[in-house]
């Protein structure tokens, strides 16, 4: 009969990943760059400046918007804006102010070193994609980025503002009774952290979820994630939380909170866990962490 510790060591044998799946902004970098401030204030300013929204009204928007909709974008196409796809990322990105990104040799060495497949799962633009990366010096630290455009036919969603007269959606209204008659729109925009969009990049990447570790920093991009079978990491928070399989405060910290990404692949060496070992690992996870 398999006792206790065998079944665990089996267990943890079985526990392999092999795919790391990063968003990129504030996750690949800190939050303290500033860079998610400065787009923030460009989404903004493309709303008072090319939609023409009221300049009072724009930030509940914007945050009502973020919440029925994953991202801004997706929700002003939803509540019917029209507008380029491409006049919006250049207005958006195009301004930022990259410099403040500096090369990372250590995160460079990291991503080299684990032996899985890495990709980048982000809704930006290809353009901000590879912008950041570029200055980090982790473009080819990847398999491939799957972006805006990867999920989005851009063509087809392209549509002017000139001349178009289709009625706005009142999401203020819905936001102060969402129980009402209202129904929310839908938006022609696949993007995190709705379930259309995992599932588009479980198929183009061939990914098993349950093989899979998931980087972001976005708590709801994570739960969301978790409920299709992705292990989930939340990067920029040492709290652990519902969904969330390990914390980490910075994206620095992988090798030390995840030493299974390196040691259970090491096949050649026959690496065993025994019980003692994983409790260490969960001891390590756990510090620190309000588990409440």
């Amino acid at each position: 009969m398999e006792s206790y510790e065998d079944d665990q060591e089996q267990k943890a044998l079985e526990h392999k990943y092999d795919c790391l799946v990063f968003d990129i902004d504030d996750t690949l970098y800190p939050s303290s760059s500033g860079l998610s401030v400065h787009v923030t204030q460009n989404i903004q300013e493309y709303m008072i400046k090319k939609l023409g929204i009221e300049e009072s009204k724009v930030p509940d928007m914007c945050a009502s918007l973020y919440k029925y909709y994953g991202t801004t974008m997706a929700g002003l196409r939803a509540i019917g804006y029209k507008f380029d796809y491409d006049d919006f990322h250049s207005f958006v990105h195009g301004r930022l102010p990259y410099q403040k990104l500096r090369p990372d040799p250590v995160l460079r060495n990291i991503l080299l070193n684990v032996p899985v497949r890495k990709i980048v799962l982000t809704n930006a633009d290809k353009a901000h994609a590879s912008r950041v990366l570029s200055r980090l010096e982790l473009e080819d630290c990847f398999e491939r980025i799957i972006c805006f455009e990867t999920l989005n036919e851009v063509d087809k969603g392209n549509v002017p503002v000139d001349g178009d007269d289709t009625q706005v959606f009142d999401i203020d209204e819905y936001t102060a009774c969402p129980d009402a008659d209202l129904v929310l729109p839908r938006t022609p925009v696949v993007c995190k952290p709705f379930e259309e969009a995992f599932e588009q990049v479980f198929k183009i990447a061939s990914i098993s979820p349950q093989k899979t570790l998931f980087f972001d920093d976005s708590i709801r991009n994570l739960q969301n994630g978790k409920r299709l079978g992705l292990h989930t990491v939340w990067v920029g928070s040492s709290h652990r939380t519902e969904g969330v399989d390990c914390a980490l405060e910075s994206i620095h910290n992988i090798k030390e909170a995840l030493p299974e990404l390196w040691e259970a692949n090491d096949k050649s060496e026959g690496i065993k866990y025994s019980k003692k070992v994983e409790l260490n690992i969960q001891v390590l996870l756990c510090t620190n962490y309000d588990v409440s």
